[in-house]
């Protein structure tokens, strides 16, 4: 262990409180420590400990902005709680506290798993900072009108006589029928891209997902539309019912939304819409959770939100 020190004065009062620390029995040699980055904190975690994550391609996406940020290049001695909090404010400024706190909530695994699995000498700074105030649930729904829109800018292009594809519509053809289902069933993104022909039973009016995000698996129940949605697919040699990344549904997603002049929706948003719409026809709030999978009734209530006009109307 060595240290450079600008003055001799400076290294022998070093030398003192080291060996004084030593002498305590108290001494950490936090070298390794001083040698080490953010940065490579960050890349040998998305290595070892994200790809074995569930949601590892949106873990994986974080990471990588967080590479980009100057941060990633402090040493881990430098990041003390008032060096968090510099970077959480200036976070802030450019996204939600519900980001920020999900970035601080990876900054805390990466340092408890360096501290606990990889034995550097490091504390937790992230226990030593304010979280900012998480937004409001999402309580956005889909209009009729918007919803039209929407699904006329995913059905398939249509092209010309050179077959050249003709403006408007959607080149992908698996994200209007993955769309649709999500809204029949209620699905996440990840289960409907999870979904393989083998746990498909149409006969029996219901799919099985073996893996779900709360580590259960469930039988998802299907209408006849939904039935019908999934008939009318080819059946492809992977398995695979939907044949696209989550990456291209994002961004096809997205696209479609902006063309259709829809302000305000995400992809995740259909599942809130998806569970209002089955709560109308499934008045048993056992059933409901049953099919979209929430395990609470205060989680189902983040995803259920009714209009006052269609309640008036059961009301009479």
């Amino acid at each position: 262990m060595n240290q450079t020190l600008p003055t001799k004065a400076d290294a022998v009062a070093w030398a003192a409180v080291v060996e004084s620390e030593m002498a305590r029995g108290a001494f950490i040699d936090r070298s390794l420590a001083e040698r080490t980055t953010f940065r490579d904190l960050l890349v040998r975690y998305e290595r070892e400990i994200t790809v074995h994550k569930k949601g590892a391609a949106v873990e994986a996406c974080r990471i990588r902005s967080l590479l980009r940020d100057p941060i990633a290049d402090a040493r881990l001695t430098d990041l003390t709680g008032p060096r968090i909090a510099q970077w959480r404010d200036e976070r802030h400024r450019h996204v939600s506290g519900s980001t920020v706190n999900r970035d601080l909530n990876l900054f805390s695994h990466v340092f408890n798993v360096a501290r606990k699995e990889w034995a550097l000498p490091l504390d937790n700074p992230v226990g030593m900072v304010r979280r900012p105030k998480s937004n409001r649930g999402r309580t956005r729904r889909l209009s009729h009108e918007e919803e039209q829109r929407l699904l006329a800018q995913l059905a398939p292009s249509e092209r010309s006589t050179d077959g050249s594809y003709l403006p408007g519509g959607c080149r992908n053809p698996w994200i209007l029928p993955i769309v649709l289902l999500a809204l029949e069933t209620g699905m996440r993104r990840g289960e409907l891209l999870s979904i393989r022909w083998s746990n498909v039973f149409l006969e029996e009016c219901y799919l099985h997902l073996p893996d779900t995000k709360n580590g259960e698996p469930r039988d998802v129940p299907l209408s006849t539309r939904a039935r019908a949605l999934l008939a009318a697919l080819p059946r492809g040699p992977a398995g695979r019912v939907f044949p696209i990344t989550a990456e291209s549904l994002k961004q096809v997603f997205e696209r479609a939304v902006v063309r259709a002049e829809i302000h305000d929706f995400r992809f995740h948003d259909l599942r809130h819409e998806a569970t209002s719409r089955l709560a109308i026809r499934l008045d048993n709030v056992l059933e409901l959770s049953a099919v979209t999978g929430h395990k609470t009734l205060g989680m189902l209530k983040r995803y259920y939100h009714p209009r006052a006009a269609d309640l008036a109307k059961k009301l009479g």
